[in-house]
């Protein structure tokens, strides 16, 4: 296939002055990017003018396609049962894949998760249940293929050949300040979702504090335009925008956040982390085919009755995983060996530092500030109150897991300029903002 060969400078200079490339200078681009005839300089020069300038839908399409053609897809076509996928845009104590996957597993459904890494104040999937002694994630794709048919769910590292386009571009956008526009995010997303071969795709969508879009406009915004991308292909697709304002689970660590999952699994744990998961659960559910309240019904009616915590468990087992930590998670999960908690002067909290408090547990271990740094699996950070709430000597706000005594104390200093106290707290935010592609807004109703 011929590829397009307008130079990058006048496609750089274009894009500059706010102008819009065709679909076949995208794919120029972007290929002769990955062959090296467009160096790093050029194509960060051109992300930047997109984000400054602002991508059009249609250059959000191109750029999928272009991705998505770059490497492999996975073929889950010949599963029984409807196949699913889901995606979060990133957050602070974000585990609903642990609780959202297996239910829809137990709803019949077959859940192919291949998940990333965590990076900066974000944690990531693979890097939470691999806190779990002996859990394997490098799965090959005939492994995948069997054990999401025999078990229901799997969830593994994406090989080198699905998508190897946007891992480039990625790598590039994240050292250069390019990370935040929504077509540059839901071609990311949307490609790696498409090539992962799944007939339904729901999306959770963060805004706030810790997640990367700031307003819930924008939110919307990248919402829709995931939606529409994946409709386009031909994919069931809906989304939620959920509120990151303050930490989703009370958890911000890798077996801190595996052991909160699990105690969701179990029924032990019915915050903020169960809400969102059960709102996704449904949302998946209901792309497939059932009613909205039916939708709603049977995702709790799979958790509260221990059908969701079995499947965990099976998934755990399947991949090498030791299944007693769906009996007892805190046992079994590494530990800190300073576990420590801090209490603010007594009063009322106000606020809520979340992308510092991510900051902070990564700080401890628990993530990373480049690619391929290892990460502490025990380290990190439990938030034991909510904006509202009332602290004081008697209720601590914060335990900290650390790996010395001295890594426990410096968190500790810092946390009074995170957790803030005193006078009138925020307005609380609602979990769920927007429903996207769902009920009377999903495509072909």
């Amino acid at each position: 296939m011929d590829v397009d060969a307008t130079p990058a400078p006048l496609l750089i200079a274009r894009k500059r002055d706010g102008g819009e490339l065709t679909p076949d200078e995208f794919r120029g681009l972007v290929t002769r990017f990955l062959s090296g005839a467009v160096d790093d300089a050029q194509m960060s020069a051109f992300l930047m003018a997109g984000v400054l300038r602002g991508f059009t839908e249609a250059e959000a399409v191109a750029l999928t396609d272009v991705l998505l053609a770059s490497g492999d897809s996975v073929d889950l076509s010949d599963l029984t049962g409807p196949t699913v996928d889901k995606h979060s845009t990133g957050g602070v104590g974000d585990t609903t894949t642990l609780v959202v996957a297996p239910i829809l597993a137990a709803a019949g459904c077959r859940v192919a998760k291949l998940s990333g890494r965590g990076l900066g104040h974000t944690g990531g999937t693979l890097d939470k249940i691999e806190a779990i002694p002996g859990f394997r994630t490098g799965l090959s794709v005939a492994e995948l293929h069997a054990q999401v048919e025999r078990v229901g769910l799997a969830v593994a590292a994406a090989t080198a050949d699905l998508v190897p386009a946007d891992k480039r571009l990625y790598a590039l956008r994240d050292v250069t300040g390019t990370v935040p526009s929504p077509a540059l995010i839901a071609s990311s997303v949307m490609s790696k979702k498409l090539a992962g071969g799944a007939s339904t795709i729901v999306l959770d969508v963060k805004v706030g504090d810790g997640a990367f879009l700031a307003s819930e406009a924008e939110a919307r915004a990248l919402a829709d335009l995931c939606v529409r991308i994946g409709t386009a292909h031909g994919r069931r697709t809906g989304a939620l925008v959920t509120d990151m304002s303050q930490p989703l689970g009370d958890a911000i660590g890798n077996a801190l956040d595996v052991a909160e999952a699990v105690e969701v699994l179990r029924g032990e744990a019915r915050g903020r982390l169960r809400t969102v998961a059960l709102a996704l659960a449904a949302a998946a559910l209901e792309l497939v085919g059932r009613a909205p309240e039916e939708a709603a019904a049977e995702a709790a009616g799979l958790l509260d009755d221990g059908s969701a915590l079995e499947r965990f468990r099976a998934l755990v087992a399947a991949q090498g995983g030791d299944p007693a930590v769906a009996d007892a998670p805190r046992d079994v999960l590494p530990r800190a060996p300073h576990v420590v908690t801090w209490a603010p002067p007594a009063g009322t909290v106000t606020g809520v530092a979340c992308r510092r408090l991510g900051e902070l547990a990564g700080s401890l271990g628990a993530g990373r500030s480049r690619q391929g740094e290892e990460v502490d699996p025990a380290v990190g950070l439990e938030l034991l109150v909510r904006v509202g709430d009332a602290v004081g000597p008697d209720r601590p706000a914060v335990r900290i897991h650390a790996r010395t005594a001295a890594e426990a104390e410096r968190a500790a200093e810092v946390l009074p300029a995170l957790v803030t106290v005193g006078g009138d707290p925020a307005p609380e935010v609602p979990l769920v903002l927007a429903r996207i592609g769902l009920g009377p807004d999903r495509p072909g109703r």
